[in-house]
């Protein structure tokens, strides 16, 4: 539930500013990466290529990103932000900041160490069954 909560106050934040997550996420794996092709960045982001190409949709209707064709490779799809779309990131990144800030609020150093850490345990507990699964004794 407090993920949930998180990402819902957050999507909220990103709101105020102009973006989604999805936005969010897109833009700044365009800005801070180097994905070149559409299939590159929906297995980037984790998510499937239906789901990218609906964001992308929207995100090109606003004029956020562009789509073209590889010059190399006719089959591939490039994704770029628009200046519009790094404007915009650039806002997000703003929002982000201050969201953060409000998230880390009347914690200290030693106890956002140590939820870091949790939360670390936490991820790798959840992945795959190979790295979370205790070892059988011999």
């Amino acid at each position: 539930m407090t993920a949930k909560t998180v990402a819902q106050a957050f999507n909220a934040a990103l709101g105020e500013a102009g973006g989604s997550i999805p936005t969010w996420l897109i833009l700044s794996a365009l800005e801070w990466d180097e994905w070149h092709t559409q299939h590159e960045l929906a297995a980037a982001l984790g998510i499937e290529g239906a789901t990218l190409t609906r964001h992308l949709d929207a995100l090109e209707k606003a004029d956020l990103v562009v789509r073209v064709r590889d010059t190399t490779d006719r089959r591939a799809v490039r994704v770029e932000a628009t200046d519009a779309g790094r404007e915009l990131h650039h806002q997000l990144v703003k929002a982000a900041k201050a969201f953060d800030r409000r998230l880390r609020a009347g914690f200290s150093e030693d106890e956002l160490e140590g939820l870091r850490a949790l939360l670390h345990r936490l991820e790798e507990n959840a992945g795959p069954r190979s790295r979370a699964a205790p070892r059988q004794a011999p």
